[in-house]
């Protein structure tokens, strides 16, 4: 069973949201590692870019396959995780801890009403 984490906020494409004031901290969730399986690559936007709701940040790509990053809210980049770059395999061993990926602060906080509570993706996820 992958962990969910209650104080966390989720997409339907497999990202975590942490809030803290107006930035947010975005990684990928347990469940999203597992599936994809060891991590290799990570591709991660540069500080200061901006991006809308719902397009794509960057890439992580696995040994199974490469999939997009989505932004789960509208704003700009404000801190990237260098080490995960230089240690892709930290999303596997810490999905919401040393595996985070990128923060932003967000223009349109009312984005985050859109995302899922940690009982709605655990219903996702078990589905």
């Amino acid at each position: 069973m992958s962990e969910v984490k209650v104080e966390c906020k989720y997409t339907e494409e497999h990202e975590w949201i942490s809030l803290e004031e107006e930035i947010l901290t975005i990684g990928i969730t347990d469940h999203a590692q597992e599936s994809l399986g060891e991590i290799v690559f990570i591709e991660l936007p540069k500080v200061g870019e901006t991006f809308s709701k719902s397009s794509i940040f960057g890439a992580v790509e696995s040994t199974k396959s490469v999939s997009d990053l989505y932004t789960p809210v509208s704003g700009v980049v404000t801190e990237v995780n260098t080490s995960v770059e230089n240690q892709p395999e930290l999303i596997n061993q810490s999905p919401y801890n040393e595996g985070w990926m990128i923060k932003i602060k967000a223009s349109n906080v009312s984005d985050l009403e859109t995302l899922l509570s940690a009982e709605e993706y655990k219903n996702l996820i078990e589905e």
